[in-house]
């Protein structure tokens, strides 16, 4: 078994670990076992995809070229001078901004999974070892993306502002780091104090939808801190930037390297070393706790009734065939009980709830709200729609994929209506309330006038929502293991939808601009949605097998 040079690393710190009650042994032993497992994960579907799968020793993490490509682009920042809080409050609202939703996407169901007790729970490890190589396995994962992201701006920083610069950012990152996995961990220990079984599972469903929201807002509050004034920024300290974390971990620059020696960004760089640093201790003597509230989430508890009539006539209001039904109320069913789901499909909602209002968000701070009324930003409801994209690419996964072997023995004549039944039940579960929430607030800020345009906006995200499926390959419902989707990059067709769902944007607004336009526009679109339907759902497409037929 490879012996990794993190863990050779740990090993100076043997005596920290076992003066807190940590079985060293042990926990390298687990890390060892759980670092070699990520780098031997098998391939679901090509031999030839083993490749992919070559690990890299010191390396739990492939290099993510969207974390570098970020990086690169903290760059400019680091080039300014002269304003170290304007500077640094930004690269660290980004870097906090991209690694808290990594954290909460990715690495929630490691912090929440209860699969080791199956192994280890009649072995002789005690909790706090168990839950420290927990711990230590999410933070190898959040360093290496952190060094990625931060890697360049590290390396440019040595050589453009100095060590000492150097050395209290490269400080700074690993408390930042340390910062966001206790807080995250403690909020989840909050919220497992007072709920049981799969009431709990949901309330930590919703929880990552505020924290998504919080982080969003978070960071556009960071760059609105400054006043813009005679091509001069000015810093105006109030009592409210205590509470925005990426301010503290500026504070030490204008502090230690400016020359500031007001009380409040001495207040500010103590909240920066202090706070991480408590938070840790807190986090270590609450971590009996924490494994032992953990256990509620293997509680069934009372899972309640399933709306099935409400689930039944949807069905039957949007399908138009029993098969398709069938498959609609299947789907239904999985998205609401399948815990892995949700735990990646939740903070995507947080984003798409949050950046349609994010524009708008900055003109009411800059007190032009009087000008949203007649404006055409209402378009920025579009971006709602970035939902489907990991709703549609999520579909495919389940934990419990061995059950998939049921397709087969279904005789079905094609797979046309699983597909179609599913991505119904994903819209109306899903897409179609987020927006409807969204088009009352819209209604609320632009008035009755743009009902027609919301219309047409419900119309192009149809439209969106079978583009986004046939962008991936066709894959039964829930019938590949979540691990298959850390095989394989679908960065590239993100962008491509994102991209494309500002092109519909544009045209969209494009139609506004002369009489009727708007109404045109929809016309087309419902007949394109026919059309679209249509051809990726047809009806005489032969079903060949698990996933191996895509039809259109």
């Amino acid at each position: 078994m490879t012996d990794f040079y993190v863990l050779k690393l740990l090993d100076k710190l043997r005596g920290g670990f076992s003066r807190i009650g940590v079985d060293y042994d042990v926990m390298r032993s687990i890390l060892q076992v759980k670092l070699t497992m990520d780098g031997r994960r098998t391939p679901t579907v090509l031999a030839g995809m083993q490749k992919k799968e070559e690990k890299k020793e010191g390396s739990p993490l492939r290099v993510q070229w969207i974390y570098l490509l970020f990086g690169v682009m903290l760059i400019p920042l680091m080039m300014l001078t002269g304003n170290y809080m304007l500077q640094m409050s930004l690269v660290f609202g980004v870097v906090m901004f991209m690694i808290t939703t990594t954290l909460i996407s990715d690495f929630s169901s490691v912090m929440l999974d209860l699969r080791d007790k199956n192994i280890l729970a009649s072995k002789p490890v005690n909790r706090r070892t168990l839950n420290m190589a927990k711990s230590i396995h999410i933070l190898i994962y959040l360093f290496s993306v952190t060094l990625t992201l931060t890697g360049p701006s590290l390396i440019l920083c040595l050589f453009k502002q100095g060590v000492l610069f150097f050395l209290i950012y490269a400080v700074e990152i690993i408390l930042m780091d340390c910062f966001i996995l206790v807080i995250t961990a403690l909020l989840y220990l909050l919220i497992m104090k007072f709920f049981d079984g799969e009431k709990l599972k949901d309330i930590i469903n919703y929880v990552q939808i505020i924290l998504t929201i919080g982080i969003t807002v978070g960071y556009q509050l960071v760059v609105r801190l400054f006043d813009i004034a005679e091509l001069s920024l000015s810093f105006k300290p109030a009592w409210w930037q205590y509470l925005i974390s990426p301010i503290w971990f500026a504070a030490p620059f204008e502090m230690l390297i400016g020359g500031a020696r007001d009380t409040h960004f001495v207040v500010l760089s103590v909240l920066a070393l202090v706070i991480p640093v408590l938070l840790i201790v807190a986090y270590i003597k609450l971590m009996p706790l924490f494994e032992k509230s953990l256990q509620k989430l293997s509680e069934q508890g009372n899972v309640g009734k399933s709306n099935a009539r409400m689930v039944d006539w949807l069905s039957k209001v949007t399908c138009k065939n029993p098969v398709e039904g069938m498959f609609f109320r299947f789907s239904w069913s999985m998205m609401k009980n399948e815990r892995d789901f949700k735990l990646k499909v939740y903070p995507a909602i947080g984003y798409s709830i949050v950046f349609p209002f994010i524009f708008i968000f900055g003109i009411f701070w800059d007190g032009n709200a009087s000008s949203i009324k007649d404006s055409n930003t209402y378009l920025m409801i579009y971006f709602g729609a970035t939902l489907l994209q990991t709703v549609v690419l999520m579909l495919r996964y389940s934990a419990g994929y061995k059950g998939s072997w049921i397709y087969k023995l279904i005789p079905l004549p094609n797979t046309a209506p699983i597909y179609r039944g599913m991505l119904k039940a994903a819209i109306v579960r899903l897409l179609l309330p987020l927006f409807a929430i969204e088009a009352i607030v819209y209604l609320w800020l632009f008035g009755l006038r743009i009902v027609p345009d919301l219309v047409v906006v419900l119309f192009a995200m149809l439209i969106y929502a079978v583009i986004c499926f046939r962008s991936y390959p066709p894959v039964l419902p829930f019938s590949e293991r979540y691990e298959a989707a850390k095989q394989k990059d679908y960065t590239a067709n993100s962008f491509g939808l994102l991209f494309l769902l500002m092109g519909m944007a544009g045209i969209h607004y494009v139609f506004t601009l002369f009489l009727g336009g708007v109404y045109i526009y929809l016309l087309v679109l419902v007949v394109l949605n026919l059309w679209i339907w249509r051809i990726t759902f047809p009806k005489n497409v032969s079903s060949t097998g698990r996933g191996s037929s895509f039809p259109g």
